[in-house]
């Protein structure tokens, strides 16, 4: 039997360097995001290398859509073997935790948590039943520990994490594997790389960051998943050691 993952958030960065990489292992992918050019154009680049590639477009902003959304993906290769969730909201800005207000959380609740809540609803059953699973996840570091100046979208993204680390201890024994890889890096080419040097030329203040490549991010989760042997890494490793406080440097 085939395997399959669908790819929720296949944008530039990870998501597409997830669906090669399981392409590369012999999954089926689906190809899940808002726009159908980007989406057809990796497709078919896919395929040049072998791999079944599906589109389906569809807002991850929309949580109500997901039982719709659900179907078309059962559609095309039944329930999927794993899932990878990693769409951003639109609007990347990130805000003075002085400045963060209910409404500014409210308006990322729906991509970051509602979403996936309703695919692991729809999807987890399936994996349950087979005894094989893996919901899979990628978001930046600030889930993990607070950076000044970075609030907003990552108090959800802690939320989510903790939600998986109970999801993941739930589902173990029952053959479903649940990782989580945070980074701590500008992904080169995704919109947070642009904004972040759009900061950095104007001279203002910007988190020192390393630069990351998508496709070593992307072999970084399928180890996991492969292995089995933890549901979290952080990458750069070692991101935090001997550092008690975020750094906080102005470049130009």
């Amino acid at each position: 039997m085939t395997k399959s993952i669908a790819v929720f958030g296949t944008g530039p960065g990870v998501g597409q360097a997830v669906a090669r990489r399981y392409g590369k292992e012999g999954y089926e992918v689906v190809l899940v995001a808002r726009r159908q050019g980007p989406l057809d154009a990796l497709a078919e680049n896919l395929s040049t290398d072998g791999v079944s590639a599906h589109v389906i477009t569809g807002d991850l902003d929309r949580s109500g859509d997901v039982p719709a959304l659900a179907e078309r993906i059962r559609a095309r290769v039944g329930d999927p073997t794993a899932f990878y969730y990693g769409p951003v909201p639109t609007d990347l800005a990130f805000v003075p935790a002085v400045g963060l207000t209910p409404e500014r959380l409210q308006e990322r609740m729906p991509i970051s948590l509602y979403t996936l809540l309703g695919l692991v609803g729809e999807f987890l059953p399936a994996m349950v039943e087979r005894g094989d699973g893996a919901i899979l996840t990628a978001q930046g570091a600030a889930a993990v520990r607070g950076r000044p100046s970075m609030s907003g979208w990552p108090v959800i993204l802690a939320a989510q994490r903790n939600y998986l680390q109970s999801l993941a201890a739930e589902v173990a024994g029952q053959g479903v594997y649940v990782g989580m890889l945070y980074i701590g890096a500008r992904i080169m080419g995704t919109p947070f790389e642009a904004d972040y040097e759009r900061r950095r030329a104007q001279g203002e203040p910007v988190p020192d960051m390393a630069a990351a490549d998508s496709a070593e991010l992307a072999d970084i989760l399928w180890n996991m998943h492969a292995r089995r042997s933890r549901h979290e890494s952080i990458f750069p490793a070692g991101l935090w050691t001997n550092d008690t406080e975020p750094r906080l440097g102005r470049h130009g």
